[in-house]
């Protein structure tokens, strides 16, 4: 009981936090929704963008929940430099994972082409015509003409030119999935 009586107002202002990053989260939950069902994209990339826009807010909560507590600038900078070198350092060894999750995210907003579309990605030694077949968080699936199903990592989507070669191509009877 000492305990509630201590932190009062620490607690009311987390649950005024709480209140109002849920409804920060329901409102981009919905623009993201919105967004994609107009843009005609499938739901497991809308699935996957709320989840990077969740855990955003969970971690912007946390952060400003330090601060509500009684946490100083100069100890979280301490704490924080000594995260970011070490995350760094990891990030660093792996750096094409998050490329490849920076492009899905970016492919999200504006990539033009969606799923059913054939493409042709001009790349010089091994050009590749396919339809997508699906958009994941790392790559795409590419189904070829000839049945057999390609990965593309979604960074090198975004650094080589793309032609749209059929617009729906699933949907006008292709039999290549």
């Amino acid at each position: 009981m000492m305990f509630f009586e201590t932190y009062k107002s620490e607690l009311i202002a987390s649950v005024l936090l709480l209140i109002m990053l849920l409804i920060i989260r329901a409102i981009s939950i919905a623009l993201i929704s919105k967004l994609g069902k107009k843009s005609g994209i499938n739901d497991a990339r809308i699935h996957l963008i709320h989840r990077y826009a969740t855990v955003t807010l969970f971690l912007i909560g946390l952060l400003i929940e330090t601060f509500i507590f009684g946490a100083q600038l100069k100890d979280l900078a301490l704490l924080f430099s000594s995260v970011f070198a070490v995350i760094g350092i990891a990030l660093f060894a792996i750096w094409s994972i998050l490329s490849n999750i920076t492009s899905g995210v970016i492919m999200f907003f504006s990539f033009p082409y969606k799923v059913g579309d054939k493409i042709l990605i001009h790349d010089k030694d091994f050009p590749i015509e396919g339809i997508i077949e699906d958009i994941r968080a790392f790559h795409l699936h590419l189904r070829l003409d000839n049945g057999d199903l390609v990965t593309y990592p979604n960074n090198l989507m975004l650094q080589k030119a793309v032609t749209l070669v059929e617009k729906d191509a699933i949907d006008e009877g292709s039999d290549a999935i």
